[in-house]
C-alpha cells in the first residue's frame, strides 16, 4: 500500500475542527452516573485453575451499561498488593480469548484485566462470552451502525460505558493501587481506551495503538476499508439519514474525547494504514490535553502498526508514567 494520507509533517500539525454537540459533557456525565447506580460490588469473581507458576487467574462478570454482565479475565501476579494495573480492550470483532494469551503484562508485574467487547468475539480466533442484550433498528453486518439513529441507542454508548465500569471494578481490588490504573488497546481497543481515559477521570496512563473510532467525518470519506465502510454502506441504503448519523457519531468521536483526557499517553500510528487512516489518529493525538504524550510513527506499516515491537516501548513509558503518578 502506498502513502495515501497527508505527509507526516502536516499530520503532526493536523488539528481539525470536529463537530461537537453542545450537550456532549452532560450526555456522558448522565450516562456514566446512571450506570454507576448498579453497585460494582455486585461483580462476580471466580477463581480459574491455570498452569502458571506465579499468576492467578479469575473469571469476572462486572455490571456494565444497563447493569448487563460483562466478562473479563483478571490476572494477578503472586504477592500483588496495591500494585500497578492495566485494563486491556479488544480490537474489532475480537474477544478476551484464553488467559494464556494475556501473560505479558502480568509477567511484567501488572494486575491485568482483559475485557470483552459486548456482542463481539466471533470474527477472530479470540472468542468472547459477553452478549449485548440491547437490540437496534436495521443495521449492516458488523457493529458500527447498530442503533446509529440516536445517541441513546448507539452501540458504542454501551461499549464506552462498559469500559468505565471495568476501571471501576479494577479499582475495588485490594491487589490494585487505584491511583495507578492504566488502559490499553489496539485499533478498536485503542479507541475504547481513549474514551475510557476521558470519561473515567482517574486513569493514570493510556496506551492507544493505531486507534479506531476517531474523526468520523474524515474517516468515512477517506477509506474504503471496514469497519468505517460499514457506515457508508448503511447510508447508501438510508440516503436521508446522513445528517442524523453524523449527529449521533459526534457524541462518540475519539477526537472530542481525547480533548478531555489528561493522563499521560503513548499512541502509535502507521502511515500506510487504510483501516485507521493516519490523519484520524493524529487528530486525536493532537487534541489530547496532557503534559506528557508521545506518538510512535511506523512509516511503512499498515494496520498491524508496530506489532510486537511496540510493546517494549509501552513497558518503558508505562513504568515511567506510573512511577510519576505514585510520586505525585
Amino acid at each position: 500500500m502506498a502513502f495515501f494520507d497527508l505527509p507526516e509533517a502536516e499530520l503532526r500539525r493536523y488539528r481539525p475542527t470536529v463537530t461537537e454537540p453542545e450537550d456532549f459533557d452532560d450526555f456522558w456525565t448522565g450516562t456514566i452516573a446512571t450506570a454507576r447506580q448498579v453497585p460494582i460490588q455486585s461483580s462476580v469473581v471466580t477463581a480459574v485453575p491455570a498452569p502458571f507458576a506465579h499468576i492467578r487467574v479469575f473469571d469476572v462478570r462486572f455490571p456494565g451499561f444497563g447493569g448487563h454482565p460483562v466478562g473479563a479475565w483478571l490476572l494477578v501476579p503472586d504477592g500483588a498488593e496495591r500494585c500497578r494495573a492495566i485494563v486491556h480492550f479488544q480490537g474489532y470483532g475480537g474477544g478476551r480469548g484464553l488467559p494464556h494469551e494475556w501473560l505479558p503484562w502480568a509477567s511484567a508485574g501488572y494486575v491485568t484485566l482483559v475485557v470483552d467487547t459486548r456482542g463481539q468475539g466471533a470474527h477472530r480466533d479470540s472468542g468472547s462470552g459477553t452478549p449485548d442484550p440491547a437490540g437496534s433498528e436495521p443495521a449492516v453486518p458488523g457493529f458500527m451502525t447498530r442503533g446509529i439513529l440516536h445517541r441513546d441507542t448507539y452501540y458504542y454508548r454501551r461499549v464506552y460505558t462498559d469500559a468505565v465500569r471495568a476501571i471501576d471494578f479494577l479499582q475495588t481490588r485490594t491487589e490494585v493501587d487505584a491511583g495507578r490504573v492504566a488502559v490499553a488497546g489496539i485499533s478498536q481497543g485503542g479507541g475504547i481506551a481513549i474514551a475510557a481515559s476521558a470519561l473515567h477521570g482517574a486513569v493514570a496512563a493510556c496506551l492507544a495503538d493505531v486507534p479506531f473510532l476517531c474523526h468520523f467525518e474524515r474517516a468515512v470519506g477517506l477509506t474504503d476499508s471496514d469497519p468505517y465502510a460499514e457506515i457508508v454502506r448503511y447510508l447508501r441504503a438510508h440516503r436521508d439519514d446522513v445528517a442524523v448519523v453524523a449527529s449521533t457519531l459526534a457524541y462518540f468521536d475519539g477526537v472530542s474525547l481525547a480533548a478531555r483526557a489528561t493522563a499521560p499517553t503513548l499512541f502509535s500510528v502507521a502511515l500506510q494504514d487504510t483501516v485507521c487512516p493516519p490523519s484520524t489518529v493524529f487528530a486525536a493525538f493532537n487534541a489530547w490535553d496532557a503534559r506528557r504524550k508521545e506518538i510512535v510513527v511506523w512509516p511503512l506499516n499498515g494496520h498491524e502498526g508496530g506489532g510486537a515491537d511496540q510493546w517494549p516501548r509501552q513497558v518503558k513509558f508505562l513504568a515511567e508514567s506510573l512511577r510519576a503518578a505514585s510520586e505525585g
